[in-house]
């Protein structure tokens, strides 16, 4: 995941990871390490992701229908 990790706890009734995972476990490591490279490799996936967003399409077939009027 790209960005800031907000937690939505509260959304649902659940044990967290971080209280499901015990302190010693090698996931921690491992994820310590994931975030690291990820942090690493951002400008590279900035370079491949669109700054404004795709355009918008009308989809399949949409040139052959006329638009609604209305």
């Amino acid at each position: 995941m790209r960005g800031v990790d907000h937690q939505q706890s509260g959304m649902f009734s659940y044990i967290s990871a971080e209280r499901r995972v015990p302190k010693d476990h090698p996931l921690r490591a491992i994820r310590v390490m994931v975030d690291a490279a990820l942090k690493e490799s951002s400008w590279r996936f900035d370079a491949v992701y669109a700054s404004s967003g795709r355009p918008s399409n009308r989809g399949k077939g949409a040139a052959q229908k006329p638009a609604p009027q209305g």
